[in-house]
């Protein structure tokens, strides 16, 4: 798993040469073989693109698709252009040139330096546990060693009165320091997480990290990823909803049935989707958007969109050739930034007898609608969306716009993204169904019966979220439920906080609370709140925006949000890193379980932190299942607390054996007496 070593092209004054990859440095340049192969350091990849597993390092079994670093004065930064960059220890398994012959990489970490080298070098130093038991059994031990020392000395001064040979004192004496401090304790302790440990992967759940087995038994809340954790992996979709002027068209179930346009332009392009000898690979909701319109691959373009030929009125509406093509997946290359993290995507899109470029964009609809001609957004925007997030729908929205200050597709990527995405028209809605595993219910309810709480952080809508969490039980029929809406200061108003319920944020009317807060740039004043959440509320709800607004302008009421708060939505992942942190720092015993790279810093950063992955094991938390089910929380949680109380009971019978022995010993020294050896001999032996 840490030694690599494998023969790789480099490109050298004197031309292309084979080296062992332990002689690599960083700004070395990579000549990648088209096959595919592990990657034996970290590299930026400059020309080409290559379809990456992931799945050693992040858990995310959906391969990845990397692309060519965008050319710009930015400086290269390996977080946020990780869309970029290839990993250590990741599988290549293609690799395409598209300018030149080559795909090629530069060198920008070796060894330990790289992100498999640091995860290496956590599991071999992980950071100390915070853990009251650990804690207190070392304290135990330092006592111990003082009774230890009290107690040689006692017996060198009994011995030497008793006359006993100098050699037989040292001796003595040593042995009543491994009475009192039993030297077995360290591996009686062990046994017991090993035993565990075996028990978790006879059922399907790896552990790289056996100290932490015992705080899964101290789990008091577990925070939740929403899809593909407690939802289904897959996306059904349920249909699209155009847009013809200012108002909103009925469902279409079809879309192929579109007429070709904008919009099938979008819902056949806008994707990061990639061919793996000649299957399509990529995100599952890519996956499910190629299908609805009978969008096939062609060699030369990643998309090709190609109307159905059996719709007369279909006929005659493109030019000769019959396809659009589309380049610059993933957004072009105008952003470093990842898709999960911007909530939204772009590509450009030219298609033959096009006069100039398209963009198309899709994502959430919120911040879509943000970036769209106020002209081109129904006026019942809102009340739309909300009635699919209501129902359960994952909701994705699409826009775009011609580039007329472009004369070409290879001048329109050098644009940046700030120029693409505004004053976009919108298009449309993706109506898409995420149900629930069958599993999801009962492990809530099994959680929630003993006491641990229950939370779930998602970067989906905030409607939908409350749907899923009503669905699961997190949620109770009979329990209330509050949205927190939080704004930051703006145009000299403080920063405000709505206090929402949820049947008003549904009807979107209806009384609400109103909290203010001294804006940051008045007079330095300690805050005053008017007014403070229920104490008897259920539940709260927030999203990611909330969530900021609360950390910056409102850390004293923080916390007790976080005590109530069940659903965090539209939360970046940064933000789940955060929210982890900031339960920690209200002495929970935090565990987390997701299952995709999003995860990744909320994984590593929870006490617990549980991956699910088709993967063996994943190095990115201490737990991984390769069983796509939180059923394997109850597993961890209860060998956690079996294993904390053998753990005690071990620590307190070694502690109990060793003091009792030490005492008789003690006692056996003081009337010239010491144990026996031998099952045969006399039991006792008279010191001479």
């Amino acid at each position: 798993m840490v030694q690599l070593s494998v023969r790789v092209c480099v490109c050298r004054p004197g031309g292309e040469e084979w080296v062992d990859s332990s002689e690599l440095v960083p700004g070395d340049c990579l000549v990648l073989p088209q096959e595919g192969g592990l990657m034996p350091c970290d590299a930026a990849l400059v020309a080409g693109e290559c379809v990456v597993n992931e799945s050693s390092l992040t858990g995310e079994s959906i391969p990845v698709l990397k692309t060519a670093l965008p050319e710009g004065p930015a400086p290269y930064l390996p977080e946020a252009h990780r869309r970029h960059t290839l990993f250590c220890g990741t599988l290549i398994l293609q690799a395409r040139a598209f300018v030149g012959p080559h795909v090629l990489a530069v060198v920008t970490q070796t060894g330990f330096c790289t992100a498999k080298g640091g995860l290496v070098s956590s599991i071999l130093h992980p950071r100390p546990l915070s853990f009251k038991f650990y804690k207190h059994s070392m304290k135990f031990v330092a006592a111990l060693s003082v009774v230890a020392l009290l107690g040689t000395i006692y017996s060198i001064v009994t011995l030497l009165r008793n006359r006993v040979p100098l050699g037989e004192i040292v001796i003595r004496a040593l042995d009543v320091v491994t009475v009192a401090v039993p030297p077995a304790l360290p591996a009686a302790m062990t046994m017991c997480v090993l035993y565990a440990q075996s028990r978790l992967e006879s059922q399907g759940v790896f552990c790289i990290h056996p100290q932490r087995i015992n705080l899964g038994g101290k789990l008091r809340l577990v925070c939740f990823d929403k899809t593909g954790t407690l939802t289904e992996d897959g996306l059904d979709v349920m249909g699209v909803v155009p847009l013809e002027g200012q108002e909103f068209l009925p469902l279409v179930s079809e879309p192929r049935r579109l007429p070709v346009g904008p919009l099938l332009r979008a819902l056949a392009t806008c994707h990061t989707l990639s061919r793996l000898r000649d299957t399509p690979v990529g995100d599952p909701m890519d996956l499910k958007m190629g299908p609805i319109t009978d969008s096939t691959f062609g060699t030369q373009v990643l998309a090709v969109m190609k109307p159905p030929l059996q719709e007369p009125h279909l006929q005659g509406m493109v030019s000769p050739g019959g396809a659009c093509g589309a380049r610059g997946v993933g957004g072009p290359p105008v952003s470093p930034q990842r898709p999960s993290a911007l909530q939204r995507m772009s590509v450009v899109v030219a298609w033959p007898g096009a006069a100039q470029p398209e963009a198309c964009v899709k994502g959430s609809p919120e911040l879509v609608a943000s970036l769209c001609d106020p002209a081109t957004v129904p006026a019942d925007f809102a009340l739309r969306l909300q009635s699919y997030t209501a129902a359960g729908y994952r909701v994705v929205a699409l826009a775009g716009k011609p580039l007329p200050v472009t004369a070409s597709l290879e001048a329109a990527q050098q644009l940046p993204r700030d120029a693409v995405e505004q004053q976009l028209s919108l298009l449309g809605l993706l109506v898409m169904r995420n149900l629930l595993k069958p599993q999801t219910p009962g492990v809530i309810q099994a959680l929630r019966k003993t006491r641990i709480r229950t939370v779930m952080v998602t970067g989906d809508n905030l409607q939908t979220a409350v749907t899923v969490a009503q669905g699961c039980g997190m949620v109770g029929p009979r329990e209330r439920l509050v949205i927190v809406h939080a704004a930051p200061p703006e145009r000299g108003q403080p920063a405000s906080l709505q206090l929402q319920p949820v049947e008003s944020f549904a009807a979107t009317n209806g009384a609400q609370v109103r909290l203010t807060l001294s804006s940051s740039h008045s007079p330095p004043r300690r805050p005053v709140y008017t007014v403070e959440p229920d104490p008897w509320c259920s539940h709260l709800a927030l999203s990611g925006s909330s969530f900021g607004v609360l950390v910056k302008h409102f850390p004293k009421l923080l916390p007790k949000v976080l005590v109530q708060g069940t659903i965090f939505a539209r939360m970046a992942p940064e933000q789940k890193t955060e929210l982890v942190c900031e339960l920690q720092k209200l002495q929970y015993c935090v565990g987390m379980c997701g299952d995709g790279a999003n995860d990744c810093g909320a994984l590593k950063a929870a006490d617990v932190g549980i991956s699910l992955s088709q993967a063996e094991a994943s190095v990115v938390s201490p737990f991984t299942s390769s069983v796509a089910s939180i059923e394997c929380v109850p597993m961890v949680i209860r060998e956690g607390r079996c294993s904390l109380d053998t753990s005690f009971s071990v620590f307190k019978y070694m502690a109990l054996y060793s003091l009792t022995q030490f005492i008789s010993v003690l006692i056996l020294y003081t009337v010239s007496v010491s144990w026996a050896l031998g099952r045969g001999a006399r039991s006792q032996q008279v010191l001479e």
